[in-house]
């Protein structure tokens, strides 16, 4: 193993560092040596870093799938990566040997460029080196990305969008996967854009339902990758999950239907072509009808809305009054007959051709 011009034991780097939630598909037998020119490297690189400060991301999201706290001083492996977060940080794809900032605590590292008012600093990181393999060439986890795959026609595909960040799209999200298991049918969850983190991922597979990212897809975060990389990642990880035996697969959408990826792919994508339909979460009325009038724009119509909107009363009623399209709560979501009946209409597979439990069947059939 080659070390260049630092005191840290490369032979150490599997025992003591921190391997954050976005390298958690790198093969650590593939890493032999460290590169210095840390300014050279791009989005998807792996950086080891040193913890010099602890400030707003007081703790690694592990590729264990465990968080665990930061100390000054710790060795982290991470991923450069851009990351738009209006609630948290924007940052770029940028380090200097003098330094770089934690940009969300999945593993994300670069420079941050805005925060929020009431973010603390970054987390301050000393970049050691670039990981390299045995022909010297820097490791990227585009590199362990899942191979391409198509989506078959027979798969039904809904999006979930937001009018913002926080506006309880992964809560929306992954009521709608449980309640279709519930009903019967095979689900899976993708995260299809937004920055590396294992939260979204996880809250998937505790609603009972198979969950990929991005981040299998070869992407630590996609804001400010190319849309056709974006798109041939949305192919990979549905098609994917249909090869897997998923039927229905709900695909998450990152932030506002204002950030720029979530744009593009509004405006005529061939992600949102292959969407059958769209749960549109968002935290009050104003916002439901604010994001119907931007989807109508690109010519779109929510199946129904959900959100934190749905955490009042008397603001679900504003919304449905104002917009004409039902507004759905986690239990609701979560419930076979009533996501059914808004749902159905989008299937592509019906409820007929599907083997459901006896108790899911009889109370579908009773509602």
């Amino acid at each position: 193993m080659t070390v260049h011009n630092f005191d840290f034991d490369l032979t150490m780097l599997h025992l003591t560092a921190k391997w954050a939630f976005t390298t958690r598909r790198v093969n650590h037998d593939d890493v032999t040596g460290l590169d210095p020119t840390v300014e050279l490297g791009v989005a998807g690189d792996l950086l080891l870093c040193e913890i010099t400060q602890v400030n707003q991301h007081q703790k690694i999201q592990l590729a264990s799938g465990r968080a665990s706290t930061s100390y000054v001083g710790d060795k982290v492996v991470l991923c450069i990566g851009d990351r738009y977060a209006p609630d948290q940080f924007e940052g770029a794809a940028r380090v200097t040997a003098a330094g770089a900032d934690l940009l969300a605590g999945g593993g994300v590292v670069g420079s941050m460029e805005h925060a929020h008012d009431r973010m603390m600093a970054p987390t301050k990181l000393r970049p050691i080196g670039l990981l390299t393999d045995r022909t010297g060439e820097v490791i990227n986890i585009a590199r362990y990305g899942l191979p391409a795959a198509t989506i078959p026609d027979h798969v039904t595909v809904i999006g979930v969008f937001g009018a913002s960040m926080n506006a309880g799209k992964t809560t929306a999200a992954v009521s709608l996967a449980h309640g279709l298991s519930q009903a019967g049918f095979s689900v899976a969850g993708v995260k299809a854009t937004g920055t590396g983190a294992f939260s979204d991922f996880n809250a998937f597979e505790d609603a009972g339902v198979s969950a990929m990212d991005f981040t299998d897809a070869g992407m630590p975060t996609t804001y400010r990758m190319p849309m056709d990389r974006v798109e041939q990642g949305f192919d990979t990880l549905v098609g994917t999950a249909a090869a897997n035996g998923a039927d229905i697969v709900v695909v998450e959408i990152a932030d506002g239907v204002f950030q720029q990826e979530t744009q593009e792919i509004l405006a005529g994508s061939s992600i949102c072509e292959r969407m059958d339909g769209i749960l549109f979460a968002t935290p009050d009325a104003l916002g439901a009808v604010g994001g119907a009038r931007v989807l109508a724009d690109y010519g779109l119509r929510s199946f129904a809305m959900s959100g934190k909107l749905t955490q009042s009363p008397l603001a679900t009623m504003e919304a449905e009054k104002a917009t004409g399209i039902p507004a759905l709560s986690r239990t609701d979501l979560c419930t076979p007959s009533k996501v059914m009946a808004v749902v159905e209409s989008v299937l592509r597979v019906s409820t007929a051709q599907r083997a459901g439990t006896p108790m899911v069947i009889e109370e579908m059939t009773a509602a």
